[in-house]
């Protein structure tokens, strides 16, 4: 790496707002978030095709699934002075 590029990076990673495990947490739930946001209209996208339809409803359950169990996860992780 070039010295330039040594110091552009030198101190990235130093401030730390939360432990890894937790923030990689709030990271999923956020990405999941943005996911089932989207699936309405991929199921509204599908029209009559029900296959295709029922693919998107059917991931849609599941990442609320997801969803409820990572949010339980933080909760945890809060009560616990963990987070």
């Amino acid at each position: 790496m070039s010295s330039a590029t040594e110091s552009e990076y030198a101190h990235v990673g130093e401030s730390c707002g939360l432990a890894d495990h937790d923030h990689d947490l709030v990271h999923e739930l956020g990405r999941r978030l943005d996911a089932l946001w989207r699936y309405d209209q991929y199921i509204a996208n599908a029209g009559w095709r029900e296959e295709i339809r029922q693919f998107w409803q059917d991931a849609k359950s599941q990442e609320k699934q997801a969803i409820q169990r990572l949010r339980e996860l933080i909760a945890h992780e809060v009560r616990h002075g963990c987070f």
